[in-house]
């Protein structure tokens, strides 16, 4: 990390030190109900506490790691149900946004359908993913392949369609093959657009594993939360919706290292 990436970093947590210093202090002056809004030194601990149970060894020291730590467990699972859900979901999208994109026929045929059910949320099916596939990983799991398809199907769809012409023109004037064409100018020419498509879609598909595992599953970070909140441990529900927020920002800044590496040639090209 070269120092301007590190002067970025350093700028980027300003605002949140801030932010958290003001609600330390709040905290500290009694100015709001612990049980409502705790502590962010109560929030670290329950987090450690969640991550890493720590448990008193015979010599009165503790011990750092613990094989117990549930919020490993339920990270490890929600990461699973993602991948696996956006995997499904943008497999799926992939290939149909590109016929879509490069036939007219099949996009005639296919996108008053996508449009009519583009906008409703994967929320609205849960009722009928619990009673198509019951509890557990599968209705969570379509609940979240449901989430990621369409932002990968439409910046497909989208990618494939703003080809610039002359490059079309150009591919046929050198008697390029449909086959070739496709491969070589319009795929290439999308990629932009899809890896777009494909860092929202896993950033919904995120989102969405939550809010099914609040309702379908019994473990998780979503489960945990929704008990958390049962219990009115609410350092535990922060902990928890801090975790979802770091993981958040990994896929993020994972996905965006990713689209730089792959987009490489069409960034020097700007450049």
């Amino acid at each position: 990390m070269n120092s301007r990436q590190l002067r970025e970093v350093g700028i980027g947590l300003v605002v949140p030190a801030v932010v958290i210093a003001l609600w330390q202090l709040a905290a500290a002056q009694g100015l709001v109900n612990p049980q409502v809004l705790p502590s962010p030194l109560a929030v670290l601990h329950k987090w450690i506490e969640y991550l890493l149970p720590l448990q008193p060894h015979a010599d009165g020291s503790w011990l750092a790691w613990a094989v117990s730590g549930e919020l490993m467990v339920d990270s490890l699972t929600s990461m699973v149900r993602v991948l696996l859900g956006f995997a499904i979901g943008a497999g799926l999208a992939l290939p149909l946004g590109l016929a879509m994109g490069a036939n007219a026929r099949v996009y005639a045929w296919l996108n008053p359908l996508v449009q009519l059910l583009r906008p409703i949320p994967p929320i609205a099916y849960i009722p009928l993913a619990i009673l198509w596939f019951g509890l557990g990983n599968p209705p969570a799991v379509f609940l979240i392949a449901l989430g990621a398809f369409f932002p990968v199907l439409i910046n497909t769809i989208a990618g494939v369609r703003q080809v610039d012409g002359i490059y079309l023109r150009a591919a046929r004037n050198l008697g390029a093959s449909q086959r070739t064409m496709f491969v070589r100018v319009i795929l290439p020419a999308a990629v932009p657009y899809i890896l777009s498509g494909v860092r929202i879609g896993i950033g919904t598909a995120f989102i969405v594993v939550i809010v099914s595992e609040m309702i379908a599953v019994n473990n998780g970070l979503g489960f945990r939360i929704l008990e958390a909140r049962e219990y009115f441990w609410s350092d535990k529900i922060m902990a928890g919706m801090i975790t979802i927020g770091m993981l958040g920002l990994a896929i993020d800044v994972g996905m965006n290292r990713l689209n730089n590496y792959l987009l490489r040639w069409h960034r020097g090209l700007e450049n």
